[in-house]
């Protein structure tokens, strides 16, 4: 009875997200207090019913209810409680309740910390959440419900766990992408309650940059935590294929950052605010791409679900009603609205005008890349594949020129810059960032310009923000400013992972039998042999590689695996890993060859956690930025007036 107790519930949860996408709204229209009133009841009803039905669906995995064809496709008795418990958001049914469960509790949290809203202006933000929350609550009911029985005949054990979801990256990875996916939906409910309102004043990007901020942390940290899954998981030692659908959560990111930088000169001086809109619409409805791609079964991924393309059509119309019902809103309302004020070319409002347009590019860079193969395929019949080769040359270069940008934006002030005042602050800068650049020139080759030229930009970035800090005072810094000079070291951080890793990394594939070596970057591998054991539900060989210094002094002892899943006879890599601050040593197993032999894949990966320190870094400065206090009155010009009229 429990998985019919969580289907009841979900049946509920979509009769209180119907009255929360309906009444409020009406009610803000009307002036009914009344009806407004019912937007707080209806979030927490809806999302407590959706965490009932999460538990419901949990509960079926972890006691083996194999009468539910969900559980029965993605999960089997030996496996581990822990990947039961995970498997709840292993494939797409689940994945989606989880997605439900998230945007409720997004809206639970916006009805409880947004109190000093006006009550007219929460209604329109809940409604648009209920409207939102109603939309992925049909899809679940309609097509992708998680409860439905395989009776009165089921398996007597499971299908099993894809086997490369066995790991704990699947535990943390899809949490933290989706709370930044469905996160982006609240700076989006604000954006059209504004637009309903007619009043795009400072105070909506006030009240929603702390919202954005904290989902574009949780992006960033789902980004970092799929690369790093994808490193060590799938035995390749790469960090970022540009799969589709690694694109796919990319784009919502670029977009999102474009987003904050345009929320703030909004908040500041409000400036920029239809463009603080749009850019609203367009990170959610990244969001919401992101989602048709990975279940609309057009992508050929090992991140995809493999589903009926039918819900991908029912996504795509969903997409296409809030993404085209928003624009539409939008050209109705913009032209209403005009932003006041002035600024001159060296002020920080012209930084971040560049930031945003670098960053609009950037995004539209990787999303022309993921969808031309896709509309060529459908609108032709031909197969084209965009790879690497197109996003190094085409995005890469954005990047470097918005480090570059981003070194003088941070030292820029608004309205206007006085130039000897910006050169006293820039030189310096300038001159370390040359020394480092000449330096690793020097003691390089010239074949290695892209290390030294991101060493220059990258030291650039750090000198430029510890200069600001320095200039500001440590003490009298906000955690804001704290954040953001954060977030943007870790930036410089990431680049400078991304480069040393690839120009300075090492690697050879081949044969190793017990006894032999091979040296590689200063280090002596030596394959001892090989040894079977069983796991609780797969069979494995473990390697056993001694790793030597020049000294011949022991460094580390990797066992590298070899996995064969039994239920679906799968074979996993599972590479043996010495990570350190400033190298990693990376050994895969390939296919076993005769007279005990292996074909191994050996790596020397300079500087490769630098990419995740940068990106934690960055998800570090955006959460202490969100916890900033924020007045009841904007600056700048619309000081003098209420929040919300």
């Amino acid at each position: 009875m429990i998985p019919e107790f969580g289907h009841l519930a979900l049946i509920l949860a979509l009769g209180l997200a119907l009255v929360q996408a309906s009444l409020p709204l009406l009610g803000a229209w009307r002036g009914e207090r009344l009806w407004m009133a019912l937007a707080r009841p209806a979030a927490w009803g809806q999302a407590a019913f959706l965490l009932f039905a999460l538990a419901c669906l949990g509960w079926a995995f972890l006691e083996n209810d194999f009468s539910v064809a969900y559980v029965a496709s993605n999960s089997n008795s030996a496996l581990p409680w822990y990947y039961r418990l995970s498997a709840l958001w292993g494939a797409h049914e689940g994945s989606l309740l989880l997605w439900a469960v998230l945007l409720a509790g997004w809206t639970l949290a916006v009805s409880l910390a947004s109190r000093p809203l006006p009550e007219q202006v929460l209604a329109q933000v809940l409604g648009v959440l209920g409207l939102l929350s109603s939309g992925f609550l049909l899809f679940l009911l309609l097509t992708s419900n998680p409860f439905v029985r395989l009776l009165p005949q089921f398996p007597a054990d499971g299908r099993d766990l894809n086997p490369l979801l066995q790991d704990i990256g699947l535990v943390l990875h899809p949490p933290m992408l989706y709370m930044g996916y469905v996160g982006f939906a609240v700076p989006f409910a604000f954006a059209i309650a504004a637009l309903l309102g007619g009043q795009l004043d400072a105070a909506w990007a006030r009240w929603s940059r702390p919202w954005t901020l904290v989902a574009w942390a949780f992006l960033g940290l789902g980004i970092v935590l799929g690369s790093w899954w994808a490193y060590y998981e799938l035995g390749w030692g790469g960090w970022w294929f540009w799969d589709p659908v690694e694109n796919a959560s990319l784009m919502p990111w670029l977009a999102g950052t474009a987003l904050l930088h345009a929320q703030r000169a909004t908040e500041k001086r409000g400036l920029f605010r239809g463009w603080t809109v749009l850019l609203a619409i367009v990170a959610f409805s990244l969001s919401l791409l992101g989602t048709f791609l990975v279940r609309s079964g057009v992508l050929t991924s090992v991140h995809a679900f493999a589903t009926d393309p039918e819900r991908g059509l029912f996504v795509l119309g969903f997409l296409l009603l809030v993404a085209g019902g928003s624009l539409v809103l939008f050209a109705l309302r913009v032209p209403l609205v005009s932003s006041p004020g002035c600024f001159g070319f060296w002020s920080r409002e012209t930084g971040l005008l560049v930031n945003n347009l670098l960053l609009l590019v950037a995004t539209a860079t990787v999303l022309l890349g993921t969808l031309y193969p896709l509309l060529l395929d459908a609108l032709a019949g031909r197969k084209l594949s965009v790879g690497p080769p197109y996003f190094n040359r085409m995005f890469l270069p954005l990047m470097a020129l918005l480090l570059l940008v981003l070194g003088i934006g941070i030292l820029l002030r608004w309205q206007d810059t006085p130039r000897r005042w910006l050169w006293q602050q820039l030189w310096p800068v300038v001159a370390g960032s040359l020394l480092c650049a000449g330096l690793v020139a020097l003691f390089g080759d010239e074949a290695d310009w892209p290390v030294w030229l991101v060493c220059g930009l990258a030291a650039w970035v750090i000198l430029a923000s510890l200069r600001a800090l320095w200039q500001t005072g440590l003490r009298q810094l906000s955690r804001s400013g704290w954040g953001m000079h954060l977030a943007h070291m870790g930036l410089a951080v990431c680049a400078l992972g991304v480069v040393l890793s690839t120009q300075f990394g090492l690697e050879r594939d081949l044969r190793l039998a017990p006894g032999d070596t091979v040296a590689l970057g200063g280090y002596t591998f030596e394959f001892e042999g090989s040894q079977a054991y069983a796991g609780p539900n797969f069979r494995a060989e473990r390697g056993r590689i001694l790793v030597l210094d020049r000294q011949q002094k022991l460094v580390a002892l990797l066992h590298p695996e070899k996995r064969l899943y039994q239920v679906q006879q799968m074979p996993m890599t599972e590479a043996g890993i010495d990570a350190g601050l400033f190298r990693d040593l990376y050994v895969a197993l390939g296919e076993p060859l005769e007279q005990g032999a292996w074909a191994v894949r050996v790596q020397v990966k300079p500087f490769v956690r630098w990419i995740w320190l940068g990106g934690l870094l960055m998800a570090a400065g955006g959460l202490l930025a969100a916890t900033r206090q924020r007045r009841m009155k904007p600056d700048g010009p619309e000081r003098a007036r209420e929040v919300w009229p």
